[in-house]
């Protein structure tokens, strides 16, 4: 099994313990409005495309109220049995979806207080690497200092160039992950210049 599947069917898990009014990452959203918002960007494409089509967000929101006035035990099944046989993202899901489930998961998992990383296997990790190597010049677009991601086993990956003394940011491909698409509840080492690292802790990071 992928880890995109397993991540996957322990997010349905995580989900179910927590319940739908439990709170999330994902701003405002509960566990059941982040349920819904899966099942949107599986099984709707035609609202779907408003996750990165501006224009189209209205319609996103709409459908995804629409779908989440269904039942959370319905939802959750639905998130559980992933994308159906028409949907483009069933044959790239072991790729395409194994951030989403990831970062999805420790969504709900780091909404309460207390919470721990996960100590995920050697080959999982090297997984959520390549995963951030293809979204870290993308999260740190914005940066106006040049960001270096690292491991403490001295993997490198150049997030962004610039003018001035890089700011690298240290920790398991896992938390770095986590990081590149926005949280702030991670456990990451960064060093450089203070005023750098401030900056770059607060810029937009969104993909």
């Amino acid at each position: 099994m992928s880890l995109a599947r397993r991540e996957r069917h322990a997010l349905v898990e995580t989900m179910t313990e927590a319940g739908p009014a439990a709170p999330t990452l994902c701003g405002t959203w509960t566990v059941h409005d982040l349920a819904a918002h899966l099942v949107v960007r599986e099984r709707r494409p035609d609202a779907s495309v408003g996750i990165v089509f501006r224009p189209m967000a209205g319609y996103l929101e709409a459908k995804q109220a629409q779908i989440a006035q269904r039942p959370f035990a319905e939802l959750l099944e639905l998130v559980r049995t992933g994308p159906p046989w028409w949907s483009p993202l069933r044959p790239v899901d072991a790729v395409a979806n194994l951030s989403e489930m990831f970062v999805h998961h420790e969504d709900v998992r780091r909404s309460e207080p207390g919470w721990e990383p996960r100590q995920l296997a050697a080959r999982d990790e090297d997984r959520l690497w390549t995963a951030l190597r293809a979204v870290a010049r993308a999260a740190y677009r914005k940066s106006p200092v040049p960001v270096v991601l690292a491991t403490p086993q001295g993997a490198r990956i150049t997030a962004h160039r610039g003018d001035g003394t890089e700011v690298v940011l240290t920790g398991t491909p896992s938390e770095l992950l986590l990081h590149a698409f926005g949280r702030d509840e991670v456990r990451i080492t960064p060093t450089g210049p203070e005023a750098d690292v401030r900056t770059v802790l607060a810029t937009d990071r969104s993909v």
